[in-house]
């Protein structure tokens, strides 16, 4: 089997697309690379096609890899031959690769091994002939000291036979249809845990019965977790007559006496073979299946946050809100840098509010503040009404910023190295204010789970989430590009080619030269070559630098390309950028090469036209309604003003700007049939919702997307 036709069978992608792909992975090219800058080579595939490429080239390799193990394996043995090496060459799934493999495992001591070592192989073919009516006759020739009657004879036999029935393909295929198709997932409380204050949130799986391949992946995965935390019992159930009957047919030819022998074989190898194992197949697959689809989800979520509105560069104050321990305030320049800090009192129990008003005044005119940011954890609420209490001299915005993350990222080694004096509540303040300028420059030092922007994260293949997210990452990092004098080292390692130790020598090397003055300067980064430049050059924005083009996203390859064009029209390269009058009389034909074809030329215009620009909307002020202060305070059919705080695959949650959020339910965001959630709302977008149901006792608000949507 080969890679290419292996990913055409998985793809509606072109051979020469995919060819040619493969070759810039192969050259370690990396995805942001390749769909920003080598379009003509991969007919202007996107990110996600040369993902998906990614993803069919890593499986096809971790099959091959599984093939050479496996004929190695066979091979020393002693039983590969030259049809079966064959047969394993040209499986095209690791399932069916196995079944192929599972004669030839050595496999610890089983029944059936027992009963060759005790001669009863030859009457097990004689069964399976099918041809004896006198089967006991035969039997008691097999009788020895190992095997004193009769009947052990023929349950040793039986035992081999099960073996041969549970290590057929064509009955292994035939079951997992019928599980694929058939299975129930049924779900039985452990009656001693029955009353545990924790399985009370998974009460709705106490009795619970219904098709696996209907189960959506968040039922499946909500199931798995009350499992593992020992509050129920799974099951897999389908109809084992029926799945026997099957069996029967495909197996005995006759009737006789060998025929009944075949029947209690076949019996025994469903219910302690092959049953068992396909039925945990099964739920692998299904637990596969129910991981990738949580995964995108949480994937889908983190780039909506990540790509979230920046306010930009502006003078912050922030405010990490507490009761007891009070409100840690931080001022920051409009670089992000920490200025000031001091904690305030304003709630109980010593409510000094005068107090808080007085200190947030002054700092906002001795630091000539220019937005306050509100973490939206405890005391938020309280503390927003304080704040907006305060008259200011100028007009002053006022936004609560989401905490989720924020103390990983304060407890963390990368904050402990940028703020070395201070303790964790100043660096979580600092965070939040830092959010606001830049959400994308600050969340990228959170490990992506942490933020709390899916559901179940702790439950998936840990390994898989953490390959989506970083991709995510590096894709919202380079759509967005990295300000190389201003960016932190972890900003700097999600940029192509770069990485963690290159982001590293990077900073040290603008701490020693006072910045960069251009591209070229890149270079002398010490060991950052030239491969790395290529790939991280576009992505890497100098501001104010010595060339117009280092602020775009014309990557330095086609610098050459520009100054021709402004040569052509007689103006210098300065005069060429951001000219619309002179970019619109361009003739793009003119500069077609055989490397270089109308997308790449097309987006070198778009990028002359508005060079550098950051196309991620600018935050906006949001309100929640200051009547509505605790889940008491909800009433049936009240319209409320709320952010959409996560999403999944069974609705939206949204906060009111109480401790609980509310769940809009896929069936009540829109009039019509809602396929994916993401098509009706997106994260962190300001919406108005209409209070369905409020349950006080188990804190679970229902919310339907109010009509104006």
């Amino acid at each position: 089997m080969q890679l290419i036709p292996y990913i055409l069978k998985y793809t509606q992608l072109s051979e020469k697309s995919v060819a040619n792909t493969i070759a810039l992975l192969n050259e370690d090219c990396t995805i942001p690379f390749i769909a920003r800058y080598r379009k003509e080579r991969t007919g202007n595939l996107d990110e996600v096609q040369i993902g998906s490429i990614v993803q069919y080239k890593t499986a096809f390799e971790a099959l091959e890899k599984r093939k050479a193990a496996i004929i190695k394996a066979v091979e020393e043995q002693g039983l590969l031959s030259q049809e079966l090496e064959s047969r394993f060459q040209h499986c095209a799934e690791l399932t069916s690769l196995e079944d192929l493999y599972l004669p030839f495992k050595k496999s610890k001591k089983t029944k059936a091994e027992t009963a060759r070592k005790n001669g009863l192989e030859p009457l097990a073919k004689i069964i399976m002939v099918q041809r004896s009516d006198e089967i006991e006759y035969i039997a008691s020739q097999y009788v020895s000291d190992q095997v004193q009657i009769e009947d052990e004879a023929l349950e040793g036999a039986r035992h081999i036979i099960a073996e041969w029935i549970n290590e057929r393909t064509d009955v292994r295929n035939q079951l997992r249809n019928q599980l694929e198709r058939h299975a129930l997932i049924t779900t039985k409380v452990v009656k001693a845990k029955k009353e545990d204050e924790k399985a009370q949130k998974f009460r709705d799986y106490f009795d619970w019965s219904e098709s696996l391949s209907r189960c959506p992946s968040h039922r499946f995965l909500a199931i798995q977790r009350a499992e593992k935390e020992g509050f129920i019992r799974i099951k897999i159930e389908i109809d084992d007559e029926r799945a026997i009957q099957n069996m029967e047919r495909r197996i005995i030819k006759s009737h006789n006496a060998c025929s009944t022998q075949i029947e209690m074989a076949i019996a025994d190898a469903y219910k302690r073979l092959l049953f068992p194992s396909l039925s945990n197949e099964l739920l692998k697959h299904a637990k596969d299946k129910a991981d990738e689809a949580a995964i995108k989800v949480f994937s889908k979520n983190l780039k909506q946050l990540l790509l979230g509105a920046p306010l930009g560069e502006k003078r912050i104050l922030a405010i990490d809100p507490g009761f007891l321990t009070g409100c840690k305030v931080v001022c920051l320049d409009a670089r992000g840098e920490l200025k000031h800090n001091e904690t305030i009192y304003p709630h109980a129990p010593q409510n000094d509010s005068s107090g808080a008003i007085k200190k947030i005044s002054s700092l906002v005119d001795a630091y000539k503040i220019e937005a306050i940011a509100i973490g939206n954890g405890t005391a938020s609420r309280e503390t927003e009404r304080l704040v907006k209490r305060i008259s200011f001299k100028n007009p002053i915005e006022v936004f609560v910023v989401s905490e989720a993350g924020a103390s990983i990222y304060s407890a963390s080694k990368i904050a402990r190295e940028e703020f070395p004096n201070y303790d964790v509540t100043v660096r979580g303040a600092v965070s939040i204010g830092r959010r606001l300028a830049d959400p994308l420059a600050e969340l990228v030092k959170i490990d992506a789970k942490s933020i709390g922007v899916g559901q179940y994260q702790h439950d998936v293949d840990q390994t898989k989430l953490k390959s989506s997210l970083d991709a995510v990452v590096e894709s919202c990092v380079n759509a967005v590009g990295v300000n190389i004098n201003t960016a932190s080292v972890s900003l700097l390692g999600y940029v192509s080619g770069i990485g963690p130790k290159l982001a590293e020598n990077i900073v040290a090397y603008r701490n020693d030269h006072g910045g960069f003055k251009s591209r070229k300067e890149i270079k002398k980064v010490p060991r950052l070559g030239g491969k790395a430049f290529e790939q991280g050059a576009g992505f890497l924005r100098v501001k104010e630098g010595d060339n117009p083009l280092d602020d775009s996203a014309v990557h330095p390859e086609s610098y050459p390309i520009v100054e021709q064009m402004a040569q052509d029209h007689g103006v210098a390269l300065q005069e060429i950028v951001s000219n619309t009058s002179i970019l619109q009389q361009i003739d793009l034909q003119r500069y077609c090469t055989e490397t270089i074809g109308m997308p790449t030329l097309e987006d070198i215009l778009q990028e002359l036209e508005k060079p550098g620009l950051d196309r991620r909307e600018k935050a906006k002020v949001f309100t929640f309604d200051q009547n509505i202060k605790q889940i008491t305070d909800l009433r049936k059919d009240q319209l409320l003003p709320g952010i959409v705080n996560n999403i999944t695959n069974f609705g939206c949650f949204v906060d009111i700007g109480i401790k609980e959020s509310g769940l809009i339910h896929i069936s009540n965001l829109a009039d019509t049939f809602v396929k994916d959630v993401n098509e009706h709302v997106s994260l962190h977008q300001q919406v108005v919702v209409r209070v369905l149901e409020v349950d006080e006792v188990r804190k679970r608000i229902q919310l339907a997307l109010h009509k104006s949507q």
